[in-house]
């Protein structure tokens, strides 16, 4: 029975499944010369490559989106949630 490749592409998506060695990891994640995504030291698809300042810009996007959505300001939908009627027109 013929081996299985352990890394390649699949439909232009690349995949690796080799066992992950402490050099292989840091250097996937710093390429000084590349874009902003790199090939996963492990596992299928992309990563961002922290060598590129765009990607900082994406993490911090989305930190303070994260904590927008869990512990923001939610004080002007507390205002208008007060116990107040409210008319209804139904044609």
């Amino acid at each position: 029975m013929a081996e299985k490749p352990q890394s390649g592409t699949l439909f232009g998506v690349p995949y690796n499944f080799e066992r992950p060695s402490l050099k292989r990891l840091v250097s996937a994640y710093w390429k000084p010369g590349d874009d902003m995504l790199v090939e996963k030291p492990f596992g299928i698809g992309y990563t961002l490559n922290l060598a590129n300042w765009r990607s900082w810009v994406v993490l911090a996007v989305a930190g303070v989106m994260l904590y927008l959505e869990r512990g923001g300001s939610s004080e002007e939908f507390d205002s208008e949630s007060e116990d107040e009627p409210v008319e209804v027109v139904v044609d």
